[in-house]
This record gives C-alpha cells, structure tokens and sequence, in this order.
C-alpha cells in the first residue's frame, strides 16, 4: 500500500506504540511523537516593568510553557504549513534557537584596587 510520508507523519522509528497526549485546543488525544510540540518562555511580568527592573539590577524569572497540538489545529492555526509532495520530502531546516531570560555578566572587578 503506498504511503503518503515516508515516516507516515510520525517520529517514533521503529520503538511501537507511544503514549498519548491531550491536543492543548481541542482536547483530542494524539499520540505523543505524532503531536506538534511548542515550548515558549511564559513571562510572569509585563515586558516594559521586567527591564526596569532588570536594568536595576533585579533577576526575573521565566517558566517554560509546553503544549502539544494535533495536526488540524497545528494547520489551522499556521503553526505548520501544507507543503506539495515534492517538498515534503525535503526536511525543513530548523531555526536557531534564542536563549530567553539570559541576561550577559558584567566583568567583575575588584573594590579593593588591587
């Protein structure tokens, strides 16, 4: 029988059967290596009030936030694209990651003058 992906639009290789996961919108259950997964850094403070304080020297923290998504909602939603049969067998190149939340050191130096 011929197949529409090669991996037929899972990423479990040959390990079986995988658990499942509830869909973030609609609530369908998915199995997990099937499910789209999206992380984000969830901010606890308004952007404009955390560099305030951050220049002053405060240290705000992130919590990652991770939701899964079925494949209708992921399309629906534009978080992954219908692509012709020619590029699907292309395998997208991902993007680079930004570091969120870390913040770059000052140099230390000494009070003493030395």
């Amino acid at each position: 029988m011929p197949v529409k992906r090669k991996s037929r639009g899972r990423s479990k290789g040959g390990k079986g059967r995988s658990d499942y996961v509830q869909c973030s919108i609609c609530g369908q259950l998915v199995p997990r290596d099937k499910a789209k997964k999206i992380t984000r850094p969830k901010w606890i403070l308004d952007p404009a009030l955390a560099k305030e304080l951050r220049q002053k020297g405060a240290w705000i923290s992130t919590s990652v936030e991770t939701k899964y998504y079925c494949i209708s909602c992921a399309v629906h939603h534009g978080l992954v694209r219908i692509r012709a049969e020619e590029e699907r067998k292309v395998v997208p190149r991902r993007r680079r990651s930004r570091s969120y939340g870390v913040r770059r050191r000052k140099p230390y130096v000494s009070l003493l003058g030395v």
